[in-house]
């Protein structure tokens, strides 16, 4: 069975900086596009960011372009997702997601992911 662990959520001030992580239980050469949403109380799931496994090629939603980055690490089966300089607008339950599918297009929209992780809850308090 296939899960996603994700870990590295917490409460941190403004200007802070967090580190999340997603594990899969699988080889991850087995997904070939993993990626982060999240979702604040009362809003919809949003896309934050993905990132193709053999070509590294990554995606990043309009309200985080340019500030976050989206890693992995292939021996850990892990991705990352470093954020800096937080601000309280981007607290939420922050999920990881994947497919085994090539997706060609729309991997911004969340009925392209297969697996998902409980979720990790970020917070950032002005």
């Amino acid at each position: 069975q296939v899960q996603l662990v994700e870990c590295g959520g917490g409460v941190v001030q403004a200007g802070g900086s967090l580190r999340l992580s997603c594990t899969a239980s699988v080889r991850t050469f087995s997904f070939l596009v993993m990626g982060w949403f999240r979702q604040a109380p009362g809003k919809e799931r949003e896309f934050v960011t993905a990132l193709r496994w053999n070509s590294y090629t990554t995606y990043y939603g309009h309200s985080v372009k340019g500030r976050f980055t989206i890693s992995r690490d292939t021996a850990k089966s892990t991705v990352y997702l470093p954020m800096s300089s937080l601000k309280p607008a981007v607290t939420a339950l922050y999920y990881c997601a994947a497919t085994c599918r090539n997706i060609a297009v729309a991997l911004g929209q969340s009925a392209q992911y297969d697996y998902w992780g409980q979720g990790t809850q970020v917070t950032v308090s002005s």
